[in-house]
């Protein structure tokens, strides 16, 4: 596990208060995992990061191991590993996503 490429990974969770780790992008998810977690978080209606991880291996390789959790997508939210689609999935049919993505957006609010 590369030290550059695990600080990379904690600096993109620590700056972004709610990031999709994920395969493709929101408008273009390369598997059916990804697209049924976009399609619930785009439901919740906060904006969110992502990365797609087919576009950075060493990042893809990386993020496992770090998180605990084998699989993508990955979502994080406020530093922490939410979870994987199945648990987004039943976050987002229990009402509770778009509680966290809600709360986590506001606490991350700026004053404009």
């Amino acid at each position: 596990m590369s030290e550059e490429v695990l600080d990379s990974i904690k600096q993109q969770i620590s700056e972004n208060p709610i990031i999709l780790y994920m395969k493709g992008s929101p408008q273009a998810p390369q598997c059916g995992f990804s697209a049924q977690t976009v399609q619930c978080m785009v439901a919740c209606g906060q904006r969110f990061a992502y990365v797609d991880t087919r576009s950075t291996p060493e990042r893809r390789s990386t993020l496992p191991g770090y998180a605990n959790r084998p699989t993508f997508p990955q979502l994080w939210g406020d530093g922490e590993l939410v979870g994987g689609c199945d648990i987004i999935t039943e976050m987002f049919e229990a009402g509770e996503l778009e509680t966290l993505l809600v709360e986590t957006s506001e606490k991350y609010a700026t004053e404009e």
